[in-house]
């Protein structure tokens, strides 16, 4: 049966970990969805609101309520340097769309398998 060698492991092992937390779900890969919970750990960053739709028309209510949840979201990114990093962390989004991510993700694998197989036959 085959063993890998200690050389293989060493390449083995990074990239199967790289693999895993780049790999692409619905909402984010693992490693992005990390990267937001450590921005926010407790959810208590204000997001910006979407635009208000037309269907709203004239209540005052709902333009007032979006009013507040945008002027809390300035106030938080205007307070510090270290409160805007955070806000922005926390809506990072992967780079690629899923699929693209998904065919990047396989090739690099892929390739790195062969890598793998190389070295040992150089071995």
């Amino acid at each position: 049966m085959w063993q890998p060698t200690r050389k293989q492991w060493r390449l083995i092992w990074p990239l199967a970990i790289f693999v895993l937390l780049a790999w692409p779900s619905e909402n984010g890969s693992l490693a992005v969805k990390a990267v937001r919970w450590l921005a926010d750990p407790r959810g208590t960053l204000p997001t910006l609101p979407p635009p208000l739709s037309m269907e709203l028309g004239d209540n005052a209510d709902a333009v007032a309520e979006h009013d507040a949840q945008e002027q809390e979201y300035y106030r938080v990114v205007g307070s510090s340097d270290w409160a805007r990093r955070r806000m922005a962390l926390k809506e990072l989004n992967d780079p690629f769309d899923a699929a693209t991510a998904r065919q990047l993700l396989v090739g690099i694998a892929v390739i790195s398998a062969l890598i793998v197989w190389r070295i040992g036959a150089v071995t």
